[in-house]
C-alpha cells in the first residue's frame, strides 16, 4: 500500500504506523468494511477504506496531516 511509502511515518507492525512515538493510524474491520483510524489531531479519526476511492482520499489526508 502507498502508506507504506509515505515520509514521516514508519510501520511498527502489520497495518500500525507511527509518527515519531506516538501511534497515528492503524486499520480494523468489521462487517460495514475496512475502516483506518487516523491521529490528525488530538484525538484519532475514522475514515472508511473500503474502496480504490476511499483509499486515494485517505491517503491524502495522511499526506495533508504530515506536511
Amino acid at each position: 500500500m502507498a502508506l507504506r511509502e509515505v515520509p514521516g511515518i514508519r510501520e511498527k507492525s502489520r497495518g500500525v504506523f507511527y509518527r515519531g512515538s506516538r501511534a497515528f493510524l492503524h486499520f480494523h474491520e468489521d462487517p460495514a468494511g475496512l475502516f483506518a483510524d487516523v491521529r490528525l489531531e488530538a484525538d484519532f479519526e475514522r475514515f472508511r477504506a473500503t474502496t480504490a476511492s476511499e483509499h486515494r482520499q485517505l491517503l491524502r489526508r495522511v499526506r495533508a496531516a504530515l506536511s
